[in-house]
């Protein structure tokens, strides 16, 4: 049986690459498959019933299947809502890519699907000599790339593609996200980047008041690499 996998990375902060990884998700629990969620690192906890929570964290967790401990599916779980580096620094932690390769293969174990939501953008730093690029690199996933529907989103888009190229990963797909519903020529710059990326657009998402029905707008089968459908 096909075991899918997918590293989900954003053309910035704040792009929507959490309700895409819950979407993605969702979906995949939908055609049968045991699905678990990671998101190795976040930044920006709060304390809940003296639990460190992080709503990302939790929301990537109540939509999949498979149920692990908190301290799997976010082995770096931070307070401080920094960059993953400034904030493991004043709590005197460092994020260590090894460790969550490791816990990316328990999970992996447990599960027939994996979601890994990266956070930031691509090459956000996790500590002195490691980002989000040397993370996705050593778990060796396809990307999934959010793309953040605002001024500037071509560039940035066009960028982190190439980074994850540079990185030897495949771009296995891209999501529009609409994210600025002032924005002008959002249908233009979606033309534009069908035309630069080399990769499906998997979707499309207007701009939603609750991004719970994002998976209304995507298409898992144009991810052509792997056969999506449970055998």
């Amino acid at each position: 049986m096909n075991r899918p996998a997918y590293f989900i990375t954003g053309t910035d902060t704040g792009v929507g690459k959490t309700a895409i990884s819950c979407a993605i998700i969702s979906l995949l629990v939908a055609r049968g498959f045991k699905v678990a969620a990671m998101k190795p690192v976040a930044a920006g906890g709060r304390l809940v019933d003296g639990v460190l929570h992080n709503e990302d964290v939790d929301s990537l967790i109540q939509e999949a299947n498979v149920l692990l401990p908190q301290e799997l599916v976010c082995p770096f779980l931070l307070k401080e809502p920094a960059s993953p580096n400034l904030a493991a620094a004043i709590e005197a932690r460092s994020v260590d890519v090894t460790h969550i390769a490791t816990c990316f293969q328990q999970i992996r174990a447990q599960a027939e699907a994996v979601v890994v939501e990266g956070v930031g953008g691509f090459y956000v730093p996790l500590a002195d000599h490691a980002s989000v690029a040397d993370l996705a690199l050593a778990l060796g996933l396809p990307v999934i790339l959010v793309v953040g529907l605002r001024l500037g989103c071509i560039n940035h888009a066009l960028l982190t593609s190439a980074a994850i190229r540079a990185k030897g990963l495949k771009l296995a797909g891209w999501v529009a996200n609409h994210i600025d519903p002032s924005m002008i020529f959002s249908d233009g710059n979606i033309a534009t980047l069908e035309k630069w990326l080399d990769a499906p657009r998997l979707g499309t998402v207007p701009y939603l008041q609750s991004l719970e029905c994002a998976g209304d707008y995507l298409n898992l089968d144009l991810l052509h690499e792997i056969s999506l459908k449970r055998k």
